[in-house]
């Protein structure tokens, strides 16, 4: 039997385990086809325009109801769709990034992905993976990232947030146009622990509190990128 024969019984033999994984990935991505057919829907009735300032991510952007308001003067764009992780917005982005032509990104996302068991390099590799997605629509846009939060709720993974922070925020560092926004450490403590202040009762998703420091930490960021 040559090399080539081995090599294409090998294919035939794999390729069931392969497709299977192929569909689990895109199963993985399915919970969420309700919730991206729903914007697309609102874009019917509402044609965003373009050149928005695009927030993206799980449920801390999903619950950010005021970003009109927070930022006087730029007109937003809210994609979140709660529970969701960073590849999930990368599936996506062909109908919730490229269509809106933004003329900055800003991603909220990452917790969910640890709580699901990802590794902090994993994280950073999937922030990288969206990152080349969208850059793909447009090689230029600005992107930032907003450090996963020190959350009382998932105390636990606080190890493993620091460290996917830190991974994010290397990565952010060596690409033109990539911040790391650093609202992780404002949030801690002097203690180094995740405070209750910040937080609703259910110690994960933020008050108005949390926001008003996360709009500290933003807005410096998009009045210098869109200047």
């Amino acid at each position: 039997m040559t090399k080539g024969t081995r090599y294409l019984l090998l294919i035939l033999l794999l390729w069931p385990l392969l497709a299977t994984a192929r569909d689990n990935r895109e199963n993985d991505h399915a919970q969420w086809n309700a919730d991206i057919a729903a914007f697309q829907a609102e874009d019917r009735a509402h044609p965003p325009v373009p050149g928005a300032v695009l927030f993206i991510g799980s449920s801390s952007i999903r619950f950010w109801k005021t970003l009109a308001t927070d930022f006087p003067g730029v007109y937003t764009i809210n994609r979140g769709f709660g529970g969701s992780e960073i590849d999930d917005a990368t599936f996506f982005a062909d109908r919730i990034v490229a269509p809106y032509r933004p003329r900055a990104i800003v991603m909220y996302a990452g917790d969910n992905d640890l709580q699901d068991g990802d590794s902090p390099a994993h994280v950073r590799d999937d922030f990288a993976a969206f990152v080349r997605k969208v850059r793909s629509f447009d090689s230029h846009v600005p992107i930032a990232f907003i450090a996963i939060k020190p959350s009382v709720a998932r105390k636990a993974l606080l190890p493993k947030i620091r460290e996917a922070n830190a991974l994010v925020r290397e990565y952010a560092a060596t690409q033109q146009g990539v911040a790391y926004l650093d609202v992780f450490t404002p949030m801690l403590g002097q203690d180094g622990q995740p405070q209750p202040q910040w937080f609703i009762a259910d110690g994960l998703h933020m008050n108005r509190k949390g926001y008003a420091l996360w709009i500290d930490t933003v807005k410096p960021w998009l009045e210098a990128t869109l200047r």
